[in-house]
């Protein structure tokens, strides 16, 4: 697979187009920190090494890792420039790779926005070498593994993992934004920069902006018949043969888009242009890559060098620096109001800074982030969320490429926040002055190193492919190359004996730009909230591609000097040292044969059960709890699960001041709530771990709702509640779809219904009704002892002192369906500006109690995922979330296959193509021939046995059994020997009665969320014709070619677009024809419309007949048995008779 990485030096097979640098002399400059980009090493450290096929240049000093990393390391450089940090795990059960490359879309042409990101969708499509789509797909899903890619400002990451045998061959193939807030105030803050800066450029890209270009050389007849414009050596003729393969399930929409699957002239010209841009900006010396794998570093040198060594390197600047700021004298000292789509109040101001790695040593706007986004005592947070002002705090710099930087001070505020939000911005700049005033002592700096530190030093493994594209995006830091892993992650102490370089200064420099002329805020809230604060009278802009509305105001003379004042609120002052810092990193590591599988029930009360796992594998001075406090009250209600959501909020709010520094320190907990009552987790050192507990659970137990902060509280989670119905459609259909199958549970109308009108006093009697009857849940896993973990469990009970609930009566179950049912609840999208449908379409297959039709539950949907993703996304194009995976309803009880689609086409059609895709599955799977179906058991096999990663996965992993009550720890390992067994008639047994539409025994429910925006009408190629030749026989001259170049190229036109055609060219004829003529031909138009439909309206679908629509949820559910109450599945006995 290191090839499909290595296949950026082939050519793209870039076959059809989907939907889907100078700075400016007024951009803001930083003095030069003294660093070159790419910091220059001693020719000692690299030595030349000839062994192999392929030679290269090796780094000799060693690679300055964790303490804790058990993996050895090392850095090579190939000749043509790139370098690849090689990195060799002896226990590794997964390999990885990650690719960097130092363009992003700042990169792209003015004329042709998005076409970096472009790029980086069609590399996974095909390539000279792998021409068949989603072939690398289907390579890493047989073998345990997955891709993925993403485009930044500055540059594109291709990575992967696989299965550790799988490695080489792995490396041998390497609308949806419209409605999203995050999207659209970030491209805001694009567009309000410096003209002509590349930080304007709109970096996602669409249809209309990749194809702009080529539509206007159409128009003025520069393009020839078939749009190509062929290069010197060919590279940018025709794609010999299309790369787009009949769909296994063809829809009308997918054999209409066969007709030019290349998107004609225009879409040829987009693709010249980006085979040239490819060529020209993909080059060997903008390159990173680290491998991580299971064979030897000689082996991964031998292979990286043969594979990724004819790349080549084109003489582009390595790492090329946008050096000049976006933000120039006209961006600053303004605030920019901007209307949202979801229902929330935030602030955000943001100061220019010059690029972040250079800084690496002391890293200054982090010591600076430490203070502006404190929460404990005198800190910014505390002070205006007693003012009763804000909910979050937050403060930190922000790389926005290579060459610059922001740091950003964000609030999100209450109502009455937002109506004092100049004052807000004025508290803002008193903390600052504050900062200015004061004097540091060298402690915070060795507080912080300290921390970092001791953070590196017992940092635990994450999955491979994040590490690697982790080291990928840090190789390009200004740093000696054996610092590479280091540097990023640890902060120096300041050398107090020097006054210019030893870290204070640089920081000072930093903090004496944050001044309010040099800063911009923006305002963010509903278009309904800045009435009511400024009035209707207001003049809005919008921005040109998501058309947010906007409008920019230079501060005010006397605001800017009230801002400048030196800080005068008392309430302000530093924070004092860390009590948290751990000091006990004392890990007791005993050699062991093989790590434990499960944890051991070491206590057990009518009130608790006490699970426990002594570290045994990562031997680091950490530990996770989770006590799991279930009552029958918490959710017994729509009402009571509000208030039990509203006393978790009112927890954690109280503790904000307290556990801070707890966080920082590398200890942090959560108190949330669930549908059988409350969880708290803790996590991190255990050296405070007790201190924590008790904190949070002498808290819980002691509450007393404070009505201000209720208010607070209320009005976020009612936001929550509506902003909801404001997200994406495929989550609501998921969400609805589990709601119809849980026996307990609300909807969000429900809970919305019931937020506003909670009282104070009611809670208060709510909370002490929770935690006066419970059963505790508590597993504890990490460098904890047996005796230390009982104290946490004895500790939990004599805070609550509660009576006890019998542990069997407090499940999460779900409800069944009836075999031979086919339901379908529909409903609208609730925001009618979005565009997209969606469905969420569930088959159920299994029990939980059944090993074996779980193992083939998972088998099928194993062999469903990766076709559902290129048939229904990248052939049928029905959308851009496509996913089918094995789903497991509320409490484990029943699983089977989920398939979600979001879309713009209806959801009806949508039911019909993955009812299409099911019915062709089954052809496929009876084709399937042994070979590929033993690839399939293997791939679950190798998942099921992969070892967990850190202490978090391993807790997981032991949690669900724990929270299910099936306690069947050892499922994996079962199910990955079980596999074995299993034949591909058994498999097709199943998918034919279970999952196949046809089948009469299939249990199937699916929810519809359709949209309400109409969709543009169009009008097909054919109406086209029909209409051209009558125009003709009404005695008009019809310019054949003009009218299909200007409407037909791309298949159907926007019938508005058709209109405006034939109005100019029939009134540029009406000296000769009758102006009655041509009204005579516009009233045609409607029946041929009808005559000849769009592929858009053909989705002509046929419901079966054994459909069921839902009308009354409610009284479906109750229509529905209820799965049995779940048994553990194997009797450990750990404790045969209580010891308590």
């Amino acid at each position: 697979m290191l090839r499909l990485l290595a296949a950026a030096r082939r050519r793209p097979v870039f076959s059809r187009l989907a939907p889907s640098t100078t700075c400016c002399e007024n951009g803001l400059s930083f003095p030069s920190s003294g660093f070159a980009m790419v910091a220059s090493t001693p020719s000692e450290t690299w030595t030349r090494v000839t062994t192999g096929p392929t030679g290269y240049e090796l780094y000799t000093k060693p690679i300055d890792k964790s303490p804790q990393d058990d993996r050895d390391y090392r850095l090579i450089k190939l000749d043509n420039g790139l370098q690849a940090m090689l990195v060799y795990h002896a226990k590794a059960d997964k390999a990885a790779a990650s690719l960097d490359v130092a363009v992003g879309h700042l990169y792209d042409p003015d004329d042709m926005p998005g076409l970096a990101h472009f790029c980086e969708h069609l590399l996974f499509l095909g390539t000279e070498q792998f021409p068949k789509e989603n072939e690398y797909s289907e390579y890493l899903s047989k073998n345990n593994g997955g891709s993925n890619a993403y485009t930044g400002t500055s540059n594109t990451n291709y990575y992967f993992n696989v299965h550790t045998s799988a490695l080489h061959g792995a490396l041998q193939q390497h609308k949806k934004n419209h409605q999203s807030d995050v999207w659209r105030i970030f491209q805001l803050n694009k567009h309000l920069s410096v003209d002509g800066h590349p930080w304007r450029k709109f970096g996602s890209g669409n249809k209309e902006s990749l194809s702009k270009i080529g539509r206007e050389l159409k128009a003025k007849g520069s393009l020839s018949g078939n749009g190509v414009m062929k290069s010197a050596d060919g590279s940018l003729a025709p794609t010999p043969s299309d790369s787009r393969a009949p769909s296994p399930a063809p829809s009308v929409s997918s054999m209409n888009s066969e007709l030019e699957g290349d998107g004609g002239v225009v879409g040829r010209e987009t693709r010249r242009r980006l085979v040239e841009w490819w060529s020209q900006e993909y080059c060997a010396g903008r390159m990173r890559l680290c491998v991580i794998g299971k064979e030897s570093l000689d082996e991964l040198s031998e292979m990286v060098a043969t594979l990724f060594s004819p790349i080549p390197n084109r003489g582009k600047e390595p790492l090329h620096l946008i050096s000049q700021h976006p933000f120039g004298p006209n961006e600053m000292g303004t605030v920019v109001s901007v209307q949202t789509v979801m229902s929330f109040h935030a602030l955000e101001i943001s100061f220019p800074l010059p690029h972040i790695p250079p800084y690496w040593r002391y890293k200054p706007s982090g010591f600076l982030a430490h203070f502006l986004g404190h929460e404990g005592p005198g800190s910014l947070h505390s002070y205006l969320k007693q003012k009763g002002w804000i909910t979050a705090l937050s403060a930190g710099p922000q790389n926005l490429a290579r060459g610059f930087a922001m740091f950003k001070v964000t609030l999100y505020m209450t109502p009455q926040g937002f109506e004092n939000y100049e004052n807000l911005i004025q508290a803002i700049f008193k903390y600052i002055a504050l900062l200015k005033s004061s004097s540091f002592s060298a402690w915070i700096q060795r507080e912080r190193s300290l921390i970092s530190a001791t953070r590196f030093r017992f940092a635990e493994k994450r999955r491979p492919d994040d590490y690697a594209v982790w080291v990928t995006e840090h190789m390009s830091w200004p740093v000696s190359r054996d610092l590479v892993l280091s540097a990023p992650q640890l902060v120096q102490e300041w050398d107090e004996s020097d006054s210019e370089n030893g870290g204070e200064k640089e920081m000072r420099e930093i903090l004496d730009t944050f001044t309010i002329e040099r800063s911009r805020a923006v305002l963010m809230a509903k278009g309904e909230e800045f009435e009511r604060i400024k009035g209707k009278d207001q003049a809005w802009e919008k921005e040109p591609w998501y058309g947010t509305p906007y409008r920019v105001e230079r501060l005010r003379k006397e605001f800017v000097e009230k801002a400048n004042e030196p800080n005068d609120v008392q309430e302000l002052f530093l924070p004092g040292p860390n009590e948290f810092i751990p000091s006990k990193l004392d890990v007791e590591k005993r050699e062991v044969e093989k790590p434990l599988k499960r944890p051991h029930l070491i206590r057990e009360t009518p009130l608790s059960s006490l699970w426990h796992k002594k570290d045994d594998q990562f031997w680091i001075p950490k530990a996770q709890v989770i006590m799991d406090l279930r009552s029958p009250i918490p959710n017994s209600s729509a009402r009571a699960s509000v208030m039990t959501r509203l006393f978790a909020d009112l927890v954690t709010d109280s503790l904000t001041e307290f556990a801070y520094d707890a966080d920082l320190a590398g200890l942090s907990y959560n108190f949330s709530h669930q549908s059988l009552g409350l969880y708290v987790t803790l996590s991190g050192y255990n050296d405070e771990l007790h201190l924590l507990a008790k904190t949070v659970l002498e808290r819980a137990k002691n509450l007393k709702v404070d009505p201000e902060r209720l208010e607070v509280m209320k009005d976020q989670a009612k936001r929550e509640y509506e902003n909801y119905f404001l997200g994406s459609p495929y989550r609501l259909s998921n969400y609805y779809n589990r709601y119809l199958l849980s026996e307990r549970e609300w909807t969000m109308d429900e809970l919305l219904a019931e937020v506003s009108s909670v009282k104070a006093d009611e809670l208060q009697q709510h909370i002490s009704a929770i935690l006066s009857k419970l059963h505790m849940r508590i597993a504890v896993v990490g460098n904890i002892y047996k005796d230390e973990a009982c104290r946490l469990a004895e500790m939990a009970e004599s805070i609550f002192k509660a009576s006890p609930m019998p542990a069997d009566e407090l499940w999460d179950l779900s409800l069944v369906l009836p075999s031979g049912s086919n339901y379908i609840w529909s409903l609208p999208v609730p925001n009618k500006n979005e565009s997209n449908s969606s469905l969420a379409y569930y088959i159920n297959l299994s029990k939980f109690t059944d090993p074996r039709d779980q193992v083939i539950t998972s088998l099928i949907s194993h062999i469903l995922s990766e076709p559902a993703f290129a048939v229904l996304r990248t052939r049928e194009q029905l959308g851009y979330i496509v996913n089918a995976s094995h789903w497991h309803v509320t409490g484990g009880g029943q699983s089977g296959v989920g398939i979600i689609v979001q879309s713009e086409r209806d959801p009806l059609y949508l039911e019909q193509r993955v009812d299409a895709f099911l019915r062709e599955m089954c052809g496929k799977i009876e084709a399937m021939d042994d070979a590929e179906f033993v690839e399939h058991k293997t791939a679950l096999q190798k998942q099921w046995r992969e070892a967990p990663k850190n202490l978090t996965e391993e807790m997981n992993r032991y949690w669900t059994h724990i929270e299910w009550g099936y306690l069947n720890f050892h499922r994996r390992d079962i199910e990955a020997d079980l596999i074995e067994s299993v034949t591909k008639d058994e498999v097709l047994a199943v998918y034919r009665s279970h999952v196949d539409p046809s089948s009469s025994e299939r249990a199937k429910l699916s929810v519809h969320f359709k949209s309400q925006k109409p969709r543009p009408a169009n009008i097909s190629v054919a109406a086209m014709e029909a209409f051209a030749q009558k125009v003709a026989e009404k005695g008009y001259a019809v310019d054949e070619q003009a009218w299909r170049d200007a409407l037909a190229a791309e298949g159907d036109a926007a019938l508005d677009k058709f209109g405006k055609y034939w109005r100019d060219a029939l009134l540029a004829q009406a000296a000769t024809v009758p102006p009655q003529v041509a009204q005579s031909l516009t009233a045609e138009v409607p029946a041929l419309l009808k005559q000849y439909p769009a592929a858009d309206e053909k989705e002509d679908v046929v419901v079966d007949e054994r459909t069921v629509f839902i009308q009354d949820p409610k009284a479906f559910r109750a229509s529905l048995p209820v799965n049995e109450r779940p048994r553990p599945m194997v009797e450990w006995g750990d404790l045969p008779t209580s010891r308590f």
